[in-house]
């Protein structure tokens, strides 16, 4: 196997290659695997920005991988981030109709279809990382850190706080936001940044601090849309935290607190990558395109 060629010129294109790449694996995986469930799983998976994905391919790339050795990982990340999607939109949690400009997959099949199709695909996503190269070790200690990083210490952890938030007495404090949203949405972007670290062998600290600082940035972003983008930018309902009277990084900040506190986290993110040099020079385009999407 040969080491990732350069990429193509700028962060756009690398994230474009990537999700093809993404898309392809998860199509090869399903192939043999035909109904409406199968088919609610791929189409959970299709329409996303790919960032994660990307990040797992940028970081075996970054420890000289091949993309058939970090493919099966990027897209497990991705699978594993729909399935929380598809369970997040539906009725007992979010209850959303809208998810990437297009029906939540409740709504364009049925409940029960798509709380299988996210069961699915979380089994997919520890079957397709099980499948990335490097050694058994690496593999292992590939697929430990996914099962706590999307589970009651991570994902599905903070998920749980951020329900509990909505009926609280007392709104959550800006501390405990951070701690919650570093696991709601932080935990599966820091281990997508430090899935090429942890395959190739080598200290994950630098990606991992890089993906600690993203994650946060990443969900300010989200605040702020929610403020200031329209459901046809985002793809998705928005107003809907303050409606719910949800203490959030803009509503503790304010709107010029929350972009300020977002960048200083995008410079942390860069810095994470100094020992990089230029050859981390796409990661830095990622951090400055999380704060400055409109999606």
């Amino acid at each position: 196997m040969t080491a990732l060629g350069p990429l193509p010129s700028g962060f756009e294109a690398a994230l474009a290659r990537a999700r093809s790449a993404v898309e392809a694996e998860l199509c090869r995986a399903l192939a043999a695997e035909p109904g409406p469930v199968a088919e609610a799983m791929l189409y959970a998976c299709e329409g996303g920005k790919g960032l994660r994905g990307f990040l797992v391919l940028e970081g075996a790339r970054l420890h000289g991988l091949s993309e058939a050795q970090a493919i099966p990982a990027a897209a497990a990340i991705e699978a594993l981030h729909a399935y929380s999607l598809i369970h997040d939109d539906l009725p007992c949690m979010d209850d959303d109709d809208l998810r990437r400009g297009r029906p939540t997959v409740h709504r364009a099949w049925d409940e029960a279809t798509a709380v299988l199709a996210g069961d699915a695909l979380q089994s997919l996503a520890f079957e397709l990382v099980c499948q990335a190269g490097g050694s058994p070790e690496a593999r292992l200690t590939l697929t430990l850190t996914l099962a706590r990083a999307a589970g009651v210490a991570g994902m599905v952890g903070g998920q749980a706080l951020d329900i509990a938030a909505e009926t609280a007495v007392e709104p959550l404090t800006l501390e405990q936001i951070t701690a919650l949203q570093a696991r709601k949405t932080g935990a599966l972007i820091t281990w997508s940044a430090a899935a090429g670290a942890r395959l190739a062998g080598a200290d994950p600290a630098p990606l991992v601090r890089y993906g600690d600082a993203l994650g946060l940035a990443f969900q300010i972003a989200d605040d702020l849309l929610d403020v200031e983008g329209s459901a046809e930018e985002v793809g998705k309902a928005v107003a809907k935290d303050a409606a719910r009277g949800k203490a959030t990084f803009v509503s503790l900040l304010g709107l010029a607190g929350a972009k300020a506190r977002a960048q200083a986290l995008v410079e942390n993110a860069c810095a994470a990558l100094d020992v990089y040099g230029a050859e981390a020079s796409t990661l830095r385009e990622a951090a400055r395109f999380v704060t400055a999407r409109r999606k």
